[in-house]
């Protein structure tokens, strides 16, 4: 279970996480629910539940003082360095889907960006990484000024099917113009076979081939955001025919909004461009590029 914001409940129960951006207007939690018993616990920092075939995991870790700033580098391979090992002691090897919270996502200037030192570290810490065992991702700032990185998970026994945007490079083949080293995930990412769980859909923003689209209009981003979501549920049809070919109950959305101010504008051409049966939550988080003023993940089936 997941709160949002700062008047999300609090609880110790490793079951359940506050994420600490602001929602606009209502505030759900957020409930990722199974059909058999869970166990849980917590394991040297790292929250954890598990039913036989997924896990849940989370880690939260302080930034250490850097020369000039906190070390979001240091960070994410410390986060990520621990990640594997804990993943295949508990024998759920397989990541489906992460999300990285992290303050001041696009703060500091050209290599020295926080995402661009974040995806630095998390590679040092993976090492060579098949591109075909990538999860799908979220990556998002977060504007409360707390240097702590939030990152949690789902993973599985068996692996699920990644999967690409016709539309899109893909973000491990990002040119040398975007960081020393290309993000890692998948656009999106289909279950395990057999298992009834709805695609996994990745962090999307105005993104066509490689480069931002409508630096100034946040608008044309929402409707070049879901067009690329489109075309993710597209591929993913290609796969599994029997998923919804457009969203509708069995979608869930985070929408992601960079400028406070625009929330509620954003909120409203929501409203306009979805059916009213989407269920969906609107955040104040930063997205991963300045130009980038609206990023929208989820999941989508019946």
């Amino acid at each position: 279970m997941f709160g949002f914001g700062a008047d999300a409940p609090r609880h110790g129960d490793p079951r359940y996480l506050r994420v600490s951006l602001q929602p606009h207007g209502a505030a759900p939690l957020e409930v990722w629910r199974v059909a058999g018993p869970v166990s849980h616990g917590r394991d040297g920092g790292i929250a954890w539940s598990e039913d036989g075939a997924l896990q849940f995991g989370a880690i939260e870790l302080d930034e250490p003082p850097g020369e000039e700033d906190s070390d979001i580098e240091r960070t994410a391979e410390a986060i990520y360095r621990r990640l594997p090992a804990f993943l295949a002691a508990r024998g759920y090897p397989h990541l489906l889907r992460m999300w990285n919270y992290l303050d001041g996502i696009t703060s500091g200037h050209g290599d020295d960006e926080r995402y661009r030192r974040f995806c630095v570290g998390r590679a040092r810490a993976l090492g060579t990484v098949d591109p075909g065992t990538l999860p799908a991702a979220t990556a998002i700032g977060r504007v409360d000024g707390e240097r702590r990185m939030q990152v949690y998970w789902l993973a599985a026994r068996t692996p699920g099917t990644p999967l690409e945007n016709p539309r899109q490079v893909s973000a491990w083949r990002y040119p040398r113009q975007y960081g020393p080293q290309p993000p890692g995930f998948a656009r999106a990412m289909l279950p395990p076979d057999g298992s009834a769980m709805p695609l996994m859909l990745s962090g999307t923003a105005a993104i066509v081939g490689h480069e931002s689209q409508h630096r100034d209009s946040v608008e044309a981003q929402l409707d070049e955001v879901l067009v690329n979501l489109d075309h993710l549920v597209d591929r993913a049809r290609q796969q599994r025919p029997e998923l919804p070919e457009t969203f509708g109950p069995g979608t869930r959305l985070k929408v992601y909004v960079r400028d406070a101010a625009e929330l509620p504008h954003v909120a409203q051409a929501l409203a306009t461009r979805l059916p009213p049966s989407v269920s969906r939550i609107v955040l104040h988080g930063a997205v991963c590029r300045r130009e980038l003023r609206v990023e929208i993940d989820g999941v989508h089936g019946h």
